[in-house]
């Protein structure tokens, strides 16, 4: 019985040492894989910590962007708001003028647009009233240097200010507020480079 005890104690050697190398063996095993999920997750929060970065500064670029945007469209309404009011303040210093200034302008608008045709001319019912002694004759001297003829309407347009030409029908408005509409963009490219440049 000696031999069988011996044998089976040496056998139950064996299985411990095959035991304790499996053991050590899935314990190398085991470090391994939690090392490796630990490099994983360590990858992983750096990655999400650098896609997280890449967002805010994404984010706040578009912020920025935005910022700088609003404050572009409000500096330009701004500087419309104020060209508006420019051409508003001419308007009325235009309309304003003494009347010996007020149909000089009249006169100069007149050369700009009259045309060689017979036609009429129509003035508001004040600038008829306030019209100065001889102004009819320089209306007919204009009309005359461009090649043709201007009667007096003696009859008020229905405007404010400035006149109406009329030639075979077609009316061609010279108010004051038509005229400075007309050329609103230029008069906006104007001012805008006597405010702002």
């Amino acid at each position: 019985m000696a031999g069988l005890e011996k044998i089976t104690s040496q056998i139950i050697e064996d299985a411990k040492l095959i035991a304790a190398e499996k053991l050590e063996a899935a314990q190398k095993e085991a470090d391994a894989i939690i090392n490796e999920a630990k490099q994983t997750c360590a990858n992983m929060e750096r990655e999400a910590s650098e896609k997280e970065k890449a967002l805010q500064l994404v984010h706040e670029g578009r912020m920025k962007s935005s910022a700088e945007q609003q404050k572009k469209i409000a500096l330009l309404r701004a500087k419309q708001e104020l060209i508006g009011e420019v051409i508003g303040e001419a308007y009325d210093v235009l309309k304003a003028q003494r009347v010996e200034d007020y149909f000089l302008t009249m006169e100069k608008i007149l050369r700009s647009y009259a045309l060689p045709e017979d036609g009429e001319i129509y003035f508001s019912s004040d600038d008829l009233a306030r019209m100065p002694k001889g102004f009819e004759e320089k209306i007919q001297a204009i009309a005359r240097e461009k090649g043709g003829s201007l009667m007096l309407g003696k009859e008020p347009g229905n405007i404010t200010d400035g006149f109406i030409l009329v030639y075979g029908g077609i009316e061609e408005n010279c108010t004051l507020k038509a005229l400075l509409d007309a050329k609103k963009d230029q008069l906006q490219d104007k001012v805008s480079e006597i405010l702002f440049a």
